[in-house]
Formats: structure tokens, sequence, C-alpha cells
């Protein structure tokens, strides 16, 4: 069996609000999963995927619901996404939150990871869940896009619904279909090849009701840190990659031979093992650098110098030519776009 990393036990306690609301019993659950009642309520704690699995597979055989992924979303709270949580919570727009998704996902747990592509006048946000049972990946997905949902009409202070929700499950009977529809206030597609989430670029630039940008960067501090330290046998090498990359970064230096080190491996053999994700570290701090320009342009003051200097970049030619060939725009049209939407949402 697929080992499956961790969960914190903020996610798990998520499930257990819906099973005390539902009435079912928590005491047999955890038992089936093994987790000891002490650690429920233990800060920070986090239990094994599996136990995890087995956790919302008993939940859902008490239930019979076919419903419990999108009843269990409405029990969301910030503190269900840990230190993620807040950090969205201070973000100034929905989009610099939901980019806050894909770097600092993994201090939920490993139950999927979060990617994000821009078409035309949508954004699509897609979620790839790593269980591997059937029913329990069904009602994990149902539970991640309507937690979502619900989370960021809490953040923005209204009530907009996505344009669009696709869906991996096969259709359900008409019956539950409309409950889908009531909850998502959207049009649904089933069968698609990945469940995601498209909303409109009007609805990402909508501001935050609780924006601190000295907040923000002082929890993400901790948020790298405590990246670091994750470390199970289990992640993706590529997304350890990314956050060795990202705080190396913030200390002005950056070196595979540095990453390698930090995740205890020979270069060549991180190259290797990255080969086989069909990627390479060149890519990957491509990546990182795009994600953090992305930031620096749209949400600090910072110069154009001091963000090349930032990210690595010998001159600030070079960062805006690589700048162009991320976004087919130059830093100064980056920075005017968003100074427009800002005053024109």
């Amino acid at each position: 069996m697929k080992n499956l990393g961790s969960a914190s036990i903020e996610a798990v306690q998520q499930y257990l609000r819906y099973a005390k609301a539902a009435k079912l019993s928590i005491g047999c659950a955890l038992t089936a999963a093994n987790i000891p009642a002490s650690l429920i309520n233990k800060e920070n704690a986090s239990i094994s995927g599996e136990q995890f699995q087995r956790l919302i597979k008993n939940l859902i055989e008490q239930s019979g619901d076919p419903l419990l992924g999108l009843k269990s979303g409405r029990h969301v709270q910030p503190g269900s996404y840990r230190a993620l949580g807040y950090i969205t919570m201070s973000c100034s727009t929905l989009r610099e939150a939901i980019n806050r998704i894909v770097p600092y996902e993994k201090l939920v747990g490993d139950m999927g990871v979060t990617s994000l592509t821009e078409d035309n006048n949508q954004i699509i946000i897609q979620w790839h869940g790593a269980y591997s049972d059937p029913i329990v990946r069904r009602h994990m997905i149902d539970n991640v896009l309507a937690s979502w949902c619900a989370y960021a009409k809490w953040l923005t202070n209204s009530n907009q619904s996505p344009i669009e929700l696709r869906l991996e499950h096969d259709k359900p009977t008409a019956d539950i279909v409309k409950i889908y529809q009531q909850t998502f206030n959207c049009p649904i597609l089933f069968n698609q090849q990945k469940s995601g989430l498209v909303i409109s670029k009007i609805q990402i630039e909508k501001p935050l009701r609780q924006p601190d940008q000295s907040l923000r960067k002082t929890l993400e501090q901790h948020a790298s840190t405590q990246m670091l330290v994750l470390n199970h046998d289990n992640s993706v090498l590529s997304i350890k990659v990314k956050n060795s990359i990202r705080a190396q970064l913030k200390q002005g230096v950056v070196r595979k031979e540095i990453t390698a080190q930090q995740l205890n491996l020979p270069p060549r053999t991180l190259q290797r093992k990255l080969q086989q994700e069909s990627i390479n570290y060149q890519q990957l701090l491509d990546q990182v650098r795009q994600e953090l320009a992305h930031d620096y342009l749209k949400n600090s003051p910072l110069s154009f110098s001091d963000i090349a200097n930032r990210l690595g970049f010998s001159e600030v030619r070079s960062f805006h030519r690589r700048c162009k060939q991320w976004t087919g725009q130059t830093p100064g049209e980056i920075r005017e776009q968003t100074t427009s939407n800002l005053k024109n949402p």
C-alpha cells in the first residue's frame, strides 16, 4: 500500500466537528483509525495518512451519507489549515491567498496537491487527491472543494460562487446533483479528468476582510521554517527542493549543492531522482522565482532592482527578460495592471 504521509490534527478536527453534528460515534471512528483520544486536542499534532483514511472511511460507514464530504466542508475554520489559514487571513486579495496554497499546503498534510492555471479570463484551481481508497477519495475531494468555497466566502465577506465545479466522480442521481448545485451554486461537471474549481479573474482580485502585510510576512517566515523540518519519506522530492530554494533565496544565495546537502543526497542523486519526477533543479528554481516575482510585484513596494536581487538575478535586465518570458509582460506592466485592478475592482 502506498505511504500516505501525514495529516494535521486540525484537518482531522474538521471531520470530527461534522461527526458531532451528525451524532456519529467519534470514539468508534478514533478506535477504527487507532488514533488516541488524547491526541485530537493536541496543538500541532499529526497522524499518519493511513490513519486519516481509516477515520474517514469509518465515518462514511457509520453515516451511510453520500454527501459526507460536502457536509464536512461546511465545518471549515481558519485553524483547519494551520499556519496556512492565518497566512491567507492576512492577505490583501483572494489571488494572494490562493497563491499561498501551493507552497504551504503540506503544513496541513499530504492529502493531495493543488495546482493553479490561468486560461483567458478564468482561474482553474485543481486538487489532485493522494488517497488510494476510491470511496474516501471521493468524499475527500468534495470536502476540499466545499471547504475552499466556504472559506473564500468568509475571507471576502461575500456570497460569490465559482463559475464552474469539475469533479472526477461519476454523475450521481438527480437529487444528489441538486444538492451539489445548492452547495456550490454553479454548473457541475462530472466525469472530469481532474477535480477543481473555475473562478473569474474579477473574483480572484476580491479584497479580503483583514489584510495585514506585516503579519503575513511574519507568518510566512514561521511557515517556511516549519516546511524545512517536514521531511517525511513519502514527500514529493520536487516540493522539498522548492521549499529549500525559497529558504535559500531569503538568504540571498541559492545553490543546488546546498539543497542536496539539506536533503542528505549527493547532487547527482538529487538530479537523478528529480528526473524520475520529470523535472530538473533549474526548472524548480525558475518556478520558485516566478512565484516570488508575482508576489513581490503585486504585493510589495520593492523596486525592480531589489526584486531582481532577492530572486538571485545578477542584474535587473535579466529579471526583466525572464519576467517577459514567464508572463508576456514586463515587471512594470504587471505592477501597473495590479494598481489598475485595485482602483477598478
